[in-house]
């Protein structure tokens, strides 16, 4: 019988968008993040391949005893849907289209975002339930907390994320995917929350 999976969500700290390394403030929020991790006790760490995931990944580690931070390919900073007008509320969809408009096309990444809800959502197998932390990028974890929520594909876009906030999503076996925390930044002080603001979706 499957056990429940808790997967801890939290995006990179702020990063330098010039260099993609993490600035001063970028890592004080993943050292943050660290220690409010700790308090949950993961039992593994994954994070995207980017510099400023994986900078924030080994920061937050100082905190995580016994574990090692393992680079997850799948999540990696891409586009997870781009939606067509049929699929969008007629009132919503010149607002959205014109966001997605300005989106790089190489960055639309579809057996990426499959390849995250394969490997990383769900009960997970055996009878232990476990703990998980994945540190990527905004619009992954939009797009996982649209799947959670059985939401259309395009809703990953409404759903901003801030630097070094936690998200917890709980899997349990014969029951609905549940949001038990969403953009958490209590860990962080106010001048380090929503660190990136002039980079909101619609």
């Amino acid at each position: 019988m499957p056990a429940t999976r808790d997967l801890y969500l939290a995006r990179h700290g702020q990063a330098d968008p010039t260099t993609a390394n993490l600035t001063d403030t970028g890592r004080h929020q993943a050292d943050l993040l660290g220690r409010r991790l700790s308090r949950s006790e993961p039992h593994t760490l994954r994070h995207g391949p980017s510099p400023r995931t994986t900078q924030t990944a080994h920061q937050a580690l100082t905190h995580l005893t016994g574990l090692t931070a393992t680079p997850a390919p799948e999540a990696d900073d891409h586009i997870p849907h781009l939606p067509t007008r049929d699929e969008l509320p007629p009132r919503h969809a010149e607002q959205i289209l014109a966001f997605t408009s300005h989106l790089p096309p190489r960055d639309h990444a579809p057996h990426l975002a499959a390849r995250v809800l394969e490997r990383l959502t769900g009960p997970v197998p055996g009878q232990v339930p476990r703990r998980e932390v994945l540190i990527t990028h905004a619009y992954v974890i939009s797009h996982l907390l649209a799947h959670a929520m059985d939401a259309p594909p395009w809703r990953w876009i409404s759903t901003p994320v801030a630097n070094a906030a936690l998200t917890l999503i709980r899997y349990r076996p014969h029951a609905p995917a549940a949001v038990i925390v969403l953009n958490d930044t209590a860990h962080l002080p106010e001048p380090l929350r929503w660190s990136d603001q002039s980079t909101w979706r619609p």
